[in-house]
């Protein structure tokens, strides 16, 4: 289980929220994780429980149905799911495409779809990643081109969480081609739209309960009062929004590794070698009091970013930099801790397998390291 009560940042009201999630998890996910893995997503069912559990888009408020909540509730279900080994799919509900509508969108989309992603009756994914453009977003070639009332939309998005259960597409678009990044906007795609397609559901590494798919635009027309905010404006959009995207995959990245360092403690104290407890040799010993320090680190950097986050305070390069410590530092003791199951680890019966498969990603998106490298450098 894990434990957050030396936190200064959670009081006794996160404490009954934290026990609830876990009673949640217990009862809803955990004896279904290998049925979900099997699938390649949650279900639908799922997605609508944690809503009627009220543990969809906590921060929406009330007049959309939500509880009005801040961040740090937010942070409690990260934990929580990411602990129980949960792949990254209704956080980034939760997280990242509903403040966009929240913030951006006009009044007649947010009552049209937040009410329904609060109830997890409907899902939406965000689609910025192309097959020729990841981290640098200026490369985006999916355009969104006038005509009258609506928009024409042609291209293909890749890598996209929640590509197969979503029914609202949340797209990165061109609709200035000549504009570079100032011809950037973010639109709403119903998926039901003539000429949007959905390829399979990618065969991934690790993070198996989570549906990713390919997407594909062909002449799909939508009206114009599909534009979230201002047109050519998206970028901006964006770049905004990334420092809670960033510290949010910092969460998932700590409390993961957390639950490898949990498992490898537990295992070496049984398992033995040579007559004794893996654990009493002192390799085993230093390893880990490294492993543990390095986490005391990290739950206190989290509880400085996430409060910061709170106060509107938390920049865009603390952001980045806490996204890649936290992701690096999540493979490094992933992997250590892999290595101390010694061959039990490589199996996937053992829950480190899918601990460690499912980290590597998170090295990856959001900004890959040596993207987050190069903003905080252009920082100094």
């Amino acid at each position: 289980m894990l434990n957050r009560d030396g936190s200064k940042i959670f009081g006794t009201e996160h404490s009954q929220f934290r026990d609830m999630v876990r009673k949640f998890l217990a009862k809803e996910f955990t004896p279904y994780l290998e049925e979900f893995e099997e699938a390649g997503m949650v279900s639908r069912e799922f997605w609508r429980k944690a809503g009627d559990a009220g543990l969809l888009c906590l921060a929406l408020p009330t007049q959309y149905g939500g509880l009005e909540l801040d961040f740090t509730y937010n942070a409690v279900i990260n934990e929580e799911f990411t602990y129980a080994m949960m792949s990254d799919s209704l956080t980034l509900q939760t997280d990242i495409t509903m403040p966009y509508i929240l913030r951006y969108a006009s009044e007649e989309l947010k009552e049209k779809w937040l009410p329904q992603m609060v109830s997890g009756d409907k899902i939406c994914a965000i689609a910025m990643t192309e097959p020729g453009a990841g981290s640098d977003l200026q490369g985006i070639k999916t355009s969104a081109i006038r005509d009258g009332d609506d928009y024409i939309i042609n291209g293909s998005k890749t890598y996209i969480t929640n590509g197969q259960n979503s029914e609202l597409i949340l797209a990165v678009c061109k609709t200035d081609v000549n504009a570079g990044a100032r011809g950037t906007s973010l639109v709403l795609i119903e998926t039901d739209r003539p000429g949007f397609e959905r390829g399979r559901n990618l065969d991934k590494i690790g993070q198996w309960s989570a549906d990713t798919s390919e997407l594909f635009f062909n002449d799909v027309r939508i009206p114009v009062t599909n534009l979230v905010g201002e047109e050519n404006r998206g970028f901006i959009y964006l770049v905004s929004e990334l420092a809670q995207e960033r510290l949010s995959i910092s969460i998932t990245a700590q409390a993961a590794a957390q639950r490898a360092f949990d498992e490898a403690l537990s295992f070496v104290k049984e398992r033995k070698a040579f007559g004794k407890p893996v654990f009493d040799f002192q390799n085993t010993r230093f390893t880990l009091a490294d492993a543990k320090s390095r986490l005391q680190v990290g739950w206190a950097h989290l509880d400085w970013a996430i409060a910061r986050h709170v106060d509107g305070e938390l920049t865009a390069e603390e952001a980045a930099a806490s996204k890649l410590w936290h992701t690096e530092t999540q493979w490094m003791i992933c992997d250590l801790a892999l290595q101390l199951h010694g061959g039990a680890g490589y199996m996937n019966e053992y829950p480190i397998a899918r601990i460690w498969r499912d980290a590597r990603v998170r090295r990856i998106y959001g900004g890959s390291s040596e993207i987050l490298k190069e903003l905080v450098g252009r920082s100094l």
